[in-house]
């Protein structure tokens, strides 16, 4: 889910080997007339260094394509400010034709009633979706309705120091698969002296929704509030929350695992600490593959691995993050049209591999994989692997479907709140994860009467 720094060079690199190409995409430019384009707005949430090179290289690619469509990219924060400004004005005329809105967003955009379904112009068009990663259309479907486009799709996986693995005479090829495993590697890694911590772990509800997941267990009820709404999160009510925080708390009290902080400003501190060689192992999105390489420089050898769960969770998987990008009901249907155009663009197999190359987000489309430029990136560099095997591997199911919330911003920010009182011995485990289920099922109750959720 995090979108880090990437260099202009390899993303250009990439996109110049596919051309970033209307004929890889199946799109020819549209025959010049005296009709003014069609002018739509684009709000994404991709800063910095992404948003300049790769969201300006793929609009201007298609707007020099397409001389009836010009889209028109305005960036609008963070992943939460963006959704913000979308509650605020998403009944109303200033919303823009298209909008990518993270994973979480889903439940409100659906209730919002301000969007219009992809699957009508699917339908309409008869567009072919067998080429389309199962898993991650499994997460967007609701209901057996596609509602967005999956764009940049990411899950989490184990990143480490295979140079440290090594001094600690530890394998190199075989990282950890458990969490016990996770925490004897910690351990041998510290008493070794190869390192003074074994693992950093950014307080994030990420990677709790992942953990739990990978455990087969529900985040909420009603099947994750797939089968009906949901009315109340569930974490707190079986084992499997408890034993991540158990896990994660008996770790850093050890002092075997070192925290640092909450997210987002952990998750860059624990990036900085791999790369400084101050820590063996974190975790975090795949989307942060290409800067991770980039900034272990060829001072050690960087290996990825899945991200652990228990022994006995057979039935437990990987459940997708990133975004997908909306089509916004209070808008011309000309401009809507214009919008599936451009949303068929950036997912289409040459634009998915450039922008798998360039960051770590691997493709939604399984096409994206034969273009050249993925080949020789996998020949190359084989961490990219991991998370699209880890997707695979994983069984379709409501875990790992991922929990639909209305108030999903605010549950995440709860678990944070519970993992960090935990970690830091404030609260007892149990009491941690009571309170953050406490105030989220009275936020679940609020939204639900409020949006008139059944």
């Amino acid at each position: 889910m995090a979108r880090k720094r990437i260099t202009r060079r390899s993303f250009l690199k990439a996109a110049g080997a596919t051309a970033l190409g209307m004929a890889g995409a199946g799109l020819a430019p549209a025959l010049v007339g005296a009709q003014a384009p069609t002018r739509i707005v684009f709000w994404h949430a991709m800063g910095g260094n992404l948003g300049e090179t790769v969201v300006k290289a793929f609009i201007n690619t298609f707007n020099s394509a397409h001389k009836d469509i010009q889209v028109e990219a305005q960036f609008q924060g963070s992943y939460d400010d963006l959704v913000n400004k979308l509650r605020a004005s998403i009944q109303s005329q200033s919303v823009p034709a298209v909008a990518q809105v993270y994973d979480i967003g889903t439940r409100f955009m659906i209730d919002s009633k301000g969007i219009v379904p992809v699957q009508e112009f699917i339908d309409k068009e008869k567009f072919d979706l067998t080429q389309l990663e199962p898993n991650i259309l499994a997460y967007y479907r609701v209901g057996d309705r596609l509602n967005s486009m999956p764009f940049n799709t990411s899950t989490a996986i184990l990143y480490f120091n295979k140079d440290m693995y090594k001094k600690a005479g530890l394998n190199p090829n075989q990282p950890p698969r458990t969490f016990e495993e996770i925490e004897d590697y910690a351990k041998k890694l510290v008493q070794s002296g190869a390192t003074t911590s074994g693992i950093t772990i950014s307080i994030y509800g990420w990677f709790f929704e992942q953990l739990l997941a990978r455990q087969g267990a529900l985040y909420a009820n009603n099947g994750n509030g797939r089968d009906k709404a949901a009315t109340e999160v569930i974490y707190n009510q079986e084992e499997e929350g408890a034993r991540i925080l158990d896990w994660w708390t008996r770790m850093v009290k050890a002092g075997v695992a070192s925290n640092p902080g909450r997210a987002p400003a952990g998750n860059a501190a624990a990036q900085r600490a791999l790369a400084g060689g101050q820590t063996a192992m974190i975790f975090e999105s795949t989307a942060t593959l290409r800067s991770l390489l980039t900034n272990a420089g060829g001072r050690f050898e960087l290996g990825t691995g899945y991200f652990p769960k228990p022994p006995a969770a057979k039935n437990g998987g990987s459940i997708v993050g990133g975004a997908s990008v909306w089509i916004l009901k209070n808008r011309p249907q000309v401009e809507q049209q214009a919008a599936w155009e451009f949303v068929k663009f950036i997912t289409a197999p040459p634009q998915q591999a450039a922008w798998y190359v360039g960051t770590g987000y691997f493709p939604i489309r399984k096409e994206a994989y034969r273009e050249q430029v993925a080949k020789d990136n996998l020949a190359k560099n084989p961490q990219f692997l991991t998370a699209i095997s880890e997707l695979r591997s994983s069984p379709i199911n409501r875990p790992t479907q991922g929990a639909l919330l209305g108030v999903f911003p605010e549950a995440r920010a709860r678990v944070e709140e519970a993992i960090e009182a935990a970690v830091l011995g404030r609260r007892t485990t149990k009491q941690a994860l009571d309170d953050a289920a406490k105030n989220v099922d009275q936020a679940i109750a609020v939204y639900n009467r409020t949006m008139g959720v059944a």
